[in-house]
């Protein structure tokens, strides 16, 4: 028996840290666009400013409270889930996912505005502008779109997880997966932290 208990949490303890490895991959992939955003923002600061005033800042600050709201409801499903209340984890775990599709909703009316304006990639209207703007929604839309598959990729985890959890194959004992689910979610939304600031609240 002693030497299960020691394989099972050798296990978990080894998955948690291909987790965080994994994790750290993801963060030097953005942390390879944060600087290439900042030596374009520095060169061409007012073009920013100026293509910023195109986004709004309203859709941007209630995709960030939704998020951040996921965050809190996927830590306290975890919670729940290691306290025994596998119905009140379940319950939690829908709302995140509710949250997150919320959040692509969103991020789809916004998108889709801006391409009725004109302003994606080759368009003429976005082509007709400066340098510097062409520039400025370049990178929001690779930057905002590499973060949506993140927030598809984390919706997907966590409908595993939700289903598994039903299943009983995640438990109050064995919620390793769980948590790990729980890292990535908070990865993503601490990803839209950083992004928000940076394309909506330009000065």
């Amino acid at each position: 028996m002693t030497e299960l208990t020691h394989t099972a949490h050798r296990d978990y303890t080894g998955a948690k840290l291909g987790m965080w490895l994994f994790l750290f991959t993801e963060v030097l992939l953005f942390g390879g666009l944060f600087p290439v955003y900042s030596v374009y923002r520095s060169m061409y600061a007012l073009d920013f400013h100026e293509a910023a005033k195109g986004l709004s800042t309203v859709l941007g600050t209630v995709n960030t409270v939704i998020l951040l709201t996921s965050s809190l409801t996927m830590a306290l499903a975890i919670t729940a889930l290691q306290r025994g209340n596998a119905r009140r984890s379940i319950w939690l775990q829908a709302a995140t996912v509710a949250l997150g599709l919320a959040f692509l909703v969103n991020k789809y009316f916004e998108w889709s505005g801006h391409i009725h304006e004109g302003l994606y990639p080759n368009a003429d209207e976005l082509l007709s502008r400066s340098h510097g703007q062409v520039l400025f929604y370049g990178l929001y839309y690779v930057m905002t779109g590499l973060h949506g598959l993140h927030v598809v990729a984390g919706l997907v985890l966590i409908g595993i997880m939700l289903i598994l959890t039903v299943r009983q194959r995640i438990t109050e004992s064995d919620h390793g997966k769980l948590e790990n689910a729980g890292l990535y979610w908070h990865l993503v939304d601490l990803i839209w932290i950083y992004l928000f600031p940076l394309f909506y609240l330009i000065t």
